[in-house]
Order: C-alpha cells, then structure tokens, then sequence
C-alpha cells in the first residue's frame, strides 16, 4: 500500500513538472524573441530602409504595435484554441508550415537516429563484452574521435567527399523526368544519404560511449560474477543479465533521441539545404518571424518534455528504486 502511494506520487510529481516546463517554456518563447535587439518589421517589409508610414501599417497589422501584455494575452487566447497564428513571411498558418517541415524532417533525421541507435548500441555491447580487447580499443577511439568533431565539420566533410557523387542539396530533383513511386522513392532516398550519414556518425559515438559505460558497470556487479562462477554461458549472462539491466541509461539517451525526430537537425538540414523543422526555425530566426518561432520551439520543447516523461515513467517501470 506506501509502494503504491510512493508511486502515485512519484508519477503526479512527474506530470506536474511536465506541465510546469512547458508552462514556463510557453512565456519564454513568447517574451525571449521580443526582447532581442532588432525589428520584426524590418524583415517584414524586406526593405531595410522603409518609410515609417509602412513599418506602423506592418506593425498594425500583426498587432506588434500593441503593448506587449496585450500581445501576450492574444497569444495565449489562440493558444487556447490551438491556434499558433500566421507566418509573417508566407502568411500561412503556423500549423500548416510545421506539419508539412516536420513531414520532411520524419524520414531524414528518424533513419540517422534509429541506425545511430541500433549501431551505437550494438558496437557499445561487443567492446563491453570484450574489454581490453582490439575491438574495445578500436571503437573506442573511433566513437571518441567522432564524438571530439562538430556536427557541422562531419557535414562539410562529408559534402565536400560526396558532392560530385551524390546529391548535395534539398529532398528532390527538380528537373527528375521519372514521376512514377518508385522513381520518387529513389530520388529521395539518394537526397538523404549525406544527411543521414552526418546524423548517424555524430549520434553512434555518444551511443557506443554510453552503452559501454553503462555495460561494464553492470558486468562488476556481484550477481554477475556469482553467475559466472555457477558457470552460465557468456552469451547468456550478457543478453539475459548485463544487457538488461543495463538498460537504463540506454533508456534516456534513447528517449533523447527521440526527441531530436521532432526538433530536427538545424545545422544538418542547414547543411544539405534540407527543407525540414530544422531550417525552418533557422530562417525563421533571420526573418524574425515570430509566430514561426513561438509554434516551432513550443513544438520542440512539447515533445522533449513528453519524451523525458516518458523516460521516467519507464525508469520507474523497471527500478522502484526511482521512488526513493
């Protein structure tokens, strides 16, 4: 009965705090953008210098001209009915703008994420289990050196190696003769090799360091060292005993990730001139379009918040001990 009332606290606490962040992330993005040096409507009216007659009418119009509690309250009123407003720069709504980036950010950034986990995991496993080994010592090195390197330096790299082999920009041909499914399939997959790739590299070397720690933590603890001594089969210790139980650090940096699907890669989608969430809010932050910048980071900051609930609901899942 207190393990289920521990608990029942321990997940409101949880909820609570979920809630309390994006409440506090909600009225930074709204004031943060504003408080900046330099004029929206400046950009707006993409005439550096425009009469004073057209940046009032601009101001007016968006209703920038108003104090900023007014603003603010507007705000929340069409928050409240999952309005995010309209783009200063294509006039569209917000909500259109972010599906149709986050459509083309889902199959780029979710291939590198998911090979980074699964090749992270993989190599970070092997090199626990045979530690001290030319493999450990080996993989070790690559996933620190990759680690060391910006992801913007891997990107460039990368690019200037490829460029003359495969497609260096945007998602799609657009002079490609072939209409038919398969022929778009094609076109879009070469597009996302560069960026796949520099996703996949800068990710799998976090992972690889992660798993490994977290591995040989788990191979020095007692329980393995009796299993060994009853002689239960490596394999069968690493996959039944370690693995498991060391999951939970791969838990986190999994649910990290996840959340990454949703935020993009600014740099890689800047990079490869990829029209994804990522380099939305990167012109979006040039234009100071500030609706696109208030919808798009609450986006972010929604599913990071909802992916960390996530991983500590599952934390507390497989280890009561989170309680404590």
């Amino acid at each position: 009965m207190g393990g289920a009332l521990f608990g029942a606290a321990y997940l409101v606490k949880r909820i609570g705090f979920a809630v309390v962040t994006v409440a506090v992330a909600t009225v930074l993005n709204f004031l943060l953008f504003r408080v900046l040096p330099g004029s929206a409507v400046t950009r707006i009216s993409r005439v550096p210098n425009a009469s004073a007659e057209l940046k009032h009418a601009l101001e007016v119009e968006f209703g920038l001209d108003q104090p900023l509690t007014i603003q603010f309250w507007r705000y929340l009123v069409q928050l409240a009915h999952g309005n995010l407003g309209v783009s200063y720069s294509n006039r569209l709504p917000v909500t259109d703008n972010l599906i149709e980036a986050f459509a083309n950010t889902l199959p780029m950034v979710a291939t590198g994420t998911v090979l980074a986990i699964l090749i992270g995991s993989a190599l970070g496993v092997v090199a626990a289990a045979r530690r001290g080994g030319w493999f450990d010592h080996l993989s070790t090195n690559i996933a620190v050196l990759l680690y060391a390197f910006p992801t913007q330096f891997l990107g460039v790299m990368i690019l200037i190696a490829f460029a003359g082999v495969l497609p260096s920009a945007g998602m799609a041909d657009p002079f490609r003769m072939d209409d038919s499914l398969w022929g778009t399939v094609t076109d879009v997959g070469l597009h996302m090799i560069m960026p796949v790739a520099t996703l996949t590299l800068t990710l799998f070397a976090e992972n690889t360091l992660i798993v490994r720690s977290a591995m040989l933590e788990t191979l020095g603890e007692d329980y393995i060292l009796t299993a060994r001594a009853k002689g239960v089969p490596r394999r069968r210790i690493i996959v039944s005993h370690a693995l498991r139980n060391a999951m939970l650090p791969v838990i986190t940096m999994t649910a990290l990730s996840l959340s990454s699907i949703v935020s993009g890669s600014i740099l890689v989608e800047v990079i490869f001139s990829w029209p994804g969430i990522g380099r939305m809010l990167y012109e979006a932050v040039l234009q100071r379009d500030y609706p696109m910048l208030q919808g798009g980071f609450l986006a972010i900051t929604i599913a990071v918040t909802a992916c960390n609930l996530i991983a500590d609901l599952t934390y507390f899942r497989l280890d009561p001990r989170v309680t404590a």
